[in-house]
């Protein structure tokens, strides 16, 4: 079956269904009394637009509720009012859980949807992490030098910095100031900011030898 098909056959499948709940709610309203023939399939069809045969199953679907009774080459009688009103309630709350379960299924689709764009976002953050790893293999670590440092009127010389934490101080920030390759006899202060290259436990061995 083809989806132009199918969803034919969808529309359809809800005109009856819905054609059936209105004509309950006629019955329950006391539009059409009980013992009432109805009109027949054509004359109710060009009422409703649609064709005898989706008539034919409103009628058919109303039967097996006990709503109506539908007499062969004769017509369609009226038969129960509170059978009505069942139908409807019944109808009702099918249609209250159909709108739940397709509000669950759109609800899923945008789940799939934002996984997916998530996916290629994060592919992407990877692919360019990736790119600045390739242009920048070293990263730069930061420390701040603390009040009550050792290293507080000290040289990076005197200090013997990069033979204790193996880290090469390329820029100190001092008060919004970039000094970069400070030599060995750079004094240091409280507050200074080290920008350093190095191993990856670098920030630990500065943070022991220096505190």
């Amino acid at each position: 079956m083809s989806q132009k098909q199918t969803l034919k056959k969808k529309e359809t499948s809800a005109a009856y269904e819905r054609i059936a709940l209105d004509i309950a709610k006629r019955i329950y309203k006391g539009e059409l009394e009980e013992g009432r023939k109805l009109s027949g399939r054509t004359l109710m069809s060009g009422e409703y637009g649609v064709s005898p045969e989706t008539i034919r199953r409103s009628f058919a679907l109303l039967e097996e509720r006990s709503v109506v009774t539908v007499i062969h080459n004769s017509g369609v009688i009226v038969k129960s009012k509170g059978n009505a009103q069942l139908f409807i309630e019944k109808y009702e709350k099918h249609d209250e859980s159909r709108n739940l379960v397709q509000r669950m299924k759109e609800i899923l689709d945008e789940y799939e949807t934002l996984d997916r764009e998530f996916y290629f976002l994060g592919k992407h953050l990877f692919t360019i992490n990736n790119r600045f790893r390739e242009t920048n293999p070293f990263p730069i670590y930061e420390y701040q030098i603390p009040q009550n440092s050792k290293a507080v009127n000290k040289d990076l010389g005197q200090l013997q910095f990069w033979q204790e934490t193996h880290a090469t101080v390329v820029a100190i920030r001092r008060e919004g100031t970039i000094h970069l390759s400070p030599g060995p006899l750079f004094n240091l202060q409280a507050q200074d900011i080290l920008m350093m290259v190095g191993p990856q436990d670098v920030l630990e061995k500065t943070h022991e030898f220096l505190s």
